[in-house]
This record gives structure tokens, sequence and C-alpha cells, in this order.
């Protein structure tokens, strides 16, 4: 059973407590509010790990394509039963990892920057979002440095929270902010099993967040802290599993099943948690929101 909110009106007091100002009103309770999205996905057709750049990948450990297909598929129908609309792009053969359409692009206000992949395994990753984008009648830009689409630029209400450290890199940061015209907050990453942004950070609405401390450097925490006093804070077991990686659409949060403690904390905020299990595409690296890329269009 959820606690009480301690605003609710069973709670109320007839008179201002003594720390508020008599003038003060009494906050309401938060009312979440599904809005509809629409998002670039990627069926995992030939889905392989043949190669290891993160710490999470293996090539000695065996990977049944035709099951994360599935749990792509349920991934896919449950963002269509939510209300959202997906698009599909085609993925290409010799590109296993193109099923994280997260890091393929950054779209925001109908603009898209495309993504410039550090390592060469995913290079042509890029140019294959950006041509579905310039296709779709997009305002796209071909980046010059290294970004790795949302994986690292995660945009809240007020910012674009920016990681570096293992990915993208400061010079990147800035040619998105000069392209997508919203202030960018550079975050830096330290620890490698948390190599992206979107692994470490989520964004659950406008500018309320959620991050694991551990995964970034003591001035970073400082940044955080002071830009997100009320931060949901993540534990490490539940980062591990990929509590973090998420998709929200302001009620509905969808998050591997695995990360129980994030979907409790998240129940308590008034969020409704729904579990989705991605365990093959796990084994690559990622879950909900690396095979996820949000379209946001010109308002």
């Amino acid at each position: 059973m959820r606690p009480p909110d301690p605003r609710s009106s069973a709670n109320h007091h007839p008179h201002p407590r003594p720390h508020l100002h008599p003038s003060t009103p009494t906050e309401p309770p938060v009312t979440r509010i599904a809005r509809p999205r629409r998002f670039l996905m990627c069926r995992p057709t030939h889905f392989e790990v043949s190669y290891a750049i993160n710490p999470w990948m293996d090539p000695a450990k065996p990977v049944d394509t035709d099951l994360a297909v599935l749990q792509w598929e349920r991934l896919y129908e449950l963002y269509a039963d939510l209300g959202h609309r997906v698009d599909l792009i085609d993925p290409l053969p010799g590109l296993p990892d193109m099923v994280y359409a997260a890091n393929g692009a950054t779209v925001v206000d109908g603009r898209v920057l495309g993504a410039r992949f550090r390592n060469a395994e995913r290079a042509a990753e890029g140019p294959a979002y950006l041509e579905w984008f310039r296709a779709n009648g997009f305002v796209t830009h071909d980046p010059v440095h290294v970004n790795e689409g949302e994986g690292d630029l995660l945009l809240t209400g007020s910012y674009l929270l920016a990681g570096r450290g293992f990915r993208s890199v400061s010079a990147g940061h800035a040619e998105a902010q000069e392209f997508l015209g919203r202030p960018v907050i550079g975050l830096d990453l330290v620890d490698p099993r948390f190599y992206h942004l979107d692994t470490a950070l989520s964004v659950l609405d406008t500018d309320e967040v959620m991050y694991y401390p551990g995964a970034f450097s003591a001035g970073s925490r400082a940044v955080l802290r002071r830009l997100f006093p009320d931060a949901v804070l993540v534990e490490e077991a539940d980062a591990e599993v990929f509590g973090l990686n998420v998709m929200s659409d302001g009620l509905n949060v969808v998050l591997p099943e695995a990360a129980t403690g994030v979907a409790a904390r998240l129940s308590e905020r008034g969020f409704r948690p729904v579990g989705a299990d991605l365990s093959e595409l796990f084994k690559g690296g990622g879950s909900v929101k690396c095979c996820t890329l949000e379209i946001r269009e010109a308002v």
C-alpha cells in the first residue's frame, strides 16, 4: 500500500502550520498526465553480440535473436496500447546495434541532430537514421563532432542534459546547443557500466528526473543536486539492471521489469510503472529507452 500523501485532504490542518506563512496555501497533490508521444524504433532483425564496445557485451554468451525480436515486439505493442505513435526504420544487415534507436539522433522542435558514433562498429548507423529523417521532411544537421544521440542528450523542460566521458564529447555538446537552441548542461560519467547518460539518468516529466549518483563525478552530482533537488535517487542494484533506461509519458513509465526498487519509488511519486522484459537486448547494453527515439515535432 502506498503511504498517504502528506499534502492530501486527509492530512489537512485547519490552521496554517507554524513553518508556513499564513498566506501560503497548502500545495495540492500532484496529478500525473500521460501525453501522447511519437517514437522511432528499429526491429532487431539482425541483432547479435559479435563484438564488445561496452561492459555488458560478451560475444561468448549466446544470443537468441528470435527472442530479442519477440521482446521488442511486445515493447512496440505496449507503446501502441498506451496511445503513442511508433514509426519504424528498416534494419540494415551488418548493423546489429541499430535496434538501439535512441542513439541514432536527437530531435527537438522538429530539428534533427544526427549522431556521430565513437566506435567504428556503429559508424554507419548515424547516416542511416539521418537519411530516414531527411526522407520524412525533417530539418537535419550532419554532425561534425561525436555525439551518440539520445544516449547522451536528454531533454528536460529547461535544459539539454549532455553526458560525456565514454562516448559523446564536449565539442558535440556545443554543436547540439548551437543547432537545437537549448541550453546544454554537461555531465561527466565516471563508471564504465553506465557509459551513456540514458543508463544513468531518466527524464520523467518536464524538469523531474531520477538518476544513480554513483555514475557521475562529484562536480556533476553537485550540479544535479542544484538543478533537481527533488530528483528520485536510484540505488546501484536497480541501475545495474538498467532501471534508469526508461521511457516516460508523464504518467506511465515503461522500465525493465527487474527494476523493482525503481518501480516502487515511481509509484510513491504518483507515476504508473509498467514493466517490460528486454533481457536479450540487455546483452547488447541497452533496454527500454535505448530502443526508443523520441520524435519531438515542431509546435
